[in-house]
């Protein structure tokens, strides 16, 4: 079908406005419209782009998360080595550098370039024709591991370089760093702690394990981020001065390191080292010192390298921030998934520029792994954390009179049945009305994957329970006008809207009411499978562990937890309020439409003519299905579309039956 110039020029102007707007955001952190106004923008061109699939690009806004990277990522040959730098630890050996760069070059040079040193991974960035075709980890600095399809989640990298770049419609490779900001660092350890795992050590080591997950959707959920400091065109470089590479690549829309300064002598290269030892602090990411680099390109070119370093440049490293102090004691809180963690009470102490009288020690195992007692002399660190770690008993330091310390057997804050999970190294309390975790379980309550309840944030929340107007989510439901007006941006029009949502949310399927409760396991797919298997919360609640542990995506694991859930006698009350509010809890009979795929595991690749991935999906588990990343021997069937690949011939290798997006729709749309 001949396409006609109306839909290639929407599509095509939505692009370059929504890449516009992606480099305001992400690179420049100067927004021009809201987040709503953004997302309507990329909705639109979703919906052109599924009634024109043949004008989809890899460019495109919307293509930034695909498909599962391989199990084994591809390698892939630098087309120049990515060399490592040679460390100075103090001002001699800079000092030193530099009499040995003009006893080598014979030339007095134009100057040094500073970058702060990002404590991130290595990445190189591939454009052709200004469109990004590969990202490579520096591997071994000769070949890297093929991380493309993460790195395209990384919102300040451009899938497109600006049109006003010069070099732009060449081969551009770019390096830079790929980081983990502090916030976003936080997070994932917590959501690590939360789910039992062990914690990542600094923020390297996270942005590092990020990029070589599997899935995108997991990576593009970290908040990766990405600074560049170099380019190379067709393998050479086009400038004359390194200054005029970080002004290119701003140009070309990447994100450069604001702090990036000229030097004239080596004099302003000590005092900008010194000045952000000294600031380091005030970053939002982690660094570790300074790179000093030669400005001319012709003087770097005769410098040439060594086998390993080249030597027109110096990484400047800072010194480590550590400290020694006392435990006074041992205490426990509860977060807000009920986990409980013993947080170390130390003597006050100045590190990195803040007084430090308190530190996270994770879990009960990490105690035992330090062997920590109350009243040790330990010494901590500040590595990318807010808080910093202990990272050692002082041994010799240990009074007579130090405790050993043990994790309570009930939940300190409300007293409630505490459990650990056979998989975990977390202790949780499990009862959900438990003060300390109360707002999450709200919050999670009212999310749009769970009963979608619009108007419920943070903000609200806090001040429901402030004033004392709920205390679990089921109170929700007996709220009034007259219980919210008054509240903060809460008049009567606003007021009658947020009511109107939490009504219209009591239709919500059972699935969504099981997802919602925050039972510890049970995801979205899973409270599907609870659902179509048991009908309703009463017949879910009265099942055993044993037989819960028989069905198909349970397992004991997981039917432990929901049995602990359900015994609760506070978690059981909220379930009797939910009812009497009239919530529905039960499964209808029209939201499931048949048993056509139940037990059988199938696989998508490619893209389908008119569905998109998670409409297929949809479709697939509302049949009974289950939707897998890779194809084995227990795929029942394969649905391809175009572009389909490994997948594809996997699915032949092993005589998978393969279906197109019509064979699909015959077998779960049969009339």
């Amino acid at each position: 079908m001949s396409l006609k110039t109306g839909p290639v020029t929407v599509i095509d102007k939505l692009r370059k406005t929504l890449r516009h707007h992606e480099h305001r955001y992400h690179v420049l952190a100067d927004a021009e419209i809201t987040d709503q106004e953004y997302d309507e923008l990329l909705n639109r061109l979703k919906q052109l782009e599924m009634a024109y699939p043949e004008l989809v690009t890899p460019d495109s806004p919307t293509q930034r998360i695909g498909e599962k990277l391989r199990e084994e990522s591809a390698s892939v040959e630098h087309s120049v080595p990515m060399l490592s730098l040679d460390n100075a630890y103090s001002i001699n050996e800079l000092l030193d550098w530099e009499k040995r760069v003009h006893g080598l070059s014979g030339v007095q040079h134009n100057g040094f370039v500073c970058e702060l040193k990002i404590d991130g991974l290595s990445v190189t960035l591939r454009f052709e024709r200004g469109e990004l075709v590969l990202g490579i980890t520096r591997g071994d600095g000769l070949r890297g591991e093929d991380v493309t399809a993460n790195v395209r989640t990384i919102r300040s990298v451009p899938l497109y370089l600006l049109d006003s770049a010069r070099w732009g419609q060449g081969k551009v490779e770019v390096r830079g760093e790929v980081f983990l900001p502090l916030t976003s660092f936080q997070e994932v350890n917590q959501e690590r702690e939360t789910k039992g795992e062990s914690v990542f050590a600094n923020p390297r080591n996270a942005a590092a394990g990020t990029l070589r997950i599997l899935d995108p959707r997991v990576v593009a959920g970290r908040k990766l981020d990405f600074f560049v400091y170099q380019a190379l065109v067709d393998g050479g470089i086009p400038w004359s001065k390194q200054s005029e590479i970080l002004e290119w690549l701003t140009r070309a829309g990447f994100k450069v390191n604001p702090r990036w300064r000229r030097c004239r002598s080596m004099s302003e290269v000590i005092d900008y080292c010194q000045e952000w030892e000294e600031k380091r602090d005030q970053l939002t990411y982690e660094i570790d010192g300074v790179v000093v680099k030669i400005n001319s390109i012709q003087v770097q070119e005769d410098l040439g390298a060594t086998s390993k370093f080249p030597r027109w440049a110096m990484a400047y490293k800072f010194r480590p921030r550590c400290a020694t102090t006392l435990v006074k004691d041992i205490q426990v809180q509860v977060g807000r998934t009920g986990a409980l963690t013993p947080v170390a009470i130390l003597g006050p102490v100045e590190l990195g520029g803040s007084t430090i009288s308190r530190s996270s020690l994770h879990n009960n195992d990490e105690v035992q792994r330090l062997g920590l007692k109350i009243g040790d002399t330990v010494l901590i660190e500040k590595g990318g954390d807010v808080i910093p770690k202990v990272v050692q008993v002082i041994d010799h330091l240990r009074p007579d009179w130090a405790k050993d310390f043990k994790m309570p057997q009930q939940c300190p804050v409300c007293g409630g049945e505490v459990c650990r999970s056979k998989d975990e190294t977390i202790v949780r309390c499990v009862k959900l009305a438990c003060p300390a975790r109360i707002k999450e379980s709200i919050l999670h309550f009212a999310s749009r994957r769970a009963l979608r309840i619009e108007g419920i944030g943070e903000a609200l929340v806090s001040q429901l329970l402030n004033r004392g107007l709920v205390r679990d989510p089921a109170d929700l439901y007996a709220l009034q006008a007259h219980d919210l007006v008054g509240l903060d941006r809460m008049g009567p029009k606003s007021a009658a809207n947020l009511l109107a949502q939490i009504e219209a949310s009591k239709k919500s399927s059972l699935s969504r009411v099981i997802f919602g409760l925050g039972i510890r396991h049970v995801g979205e797919r899973t409270a599907m499978v609870l659902a179509q298997q048991f009908r309703s919360l009463e017949s879910l609640s009265r099942v055993s562990p044993e037989n819960l542990s028989l069905i198909f995506e349970v397992g004991p694991v997981v039917a432990e937890s929901i049995r602990q859930f359900f015994t609760q006698p506070s978690n059981q009350t909220i379930l009797s309020k939910l009812h009497q509010s009239g919530v529905n809890l039960k499964e209808s009979q029209s939201a499931k439409q048949s048993d056509t795929l139940r037990g059988h595991q199938i696989v998508l690749t490619g893209k389908l003519p008119t569905l998109t991935r998670e409409e297929a999906r949809a479709l697939i588990e509302l049949q009974g299905g289950r939707v897998t990343a890779s194809v084995s021997k227990k795929t029942a069937f394969l649905i391809a579309g175009e572009e389909a690949g490994a997948k594809l011939e996997k699915a032949r290798e092993l005589g998978i039956p393969i279906l197109n997006e019509m064979d699909f729709r015959k077998l779960v749309q049969p009339h």
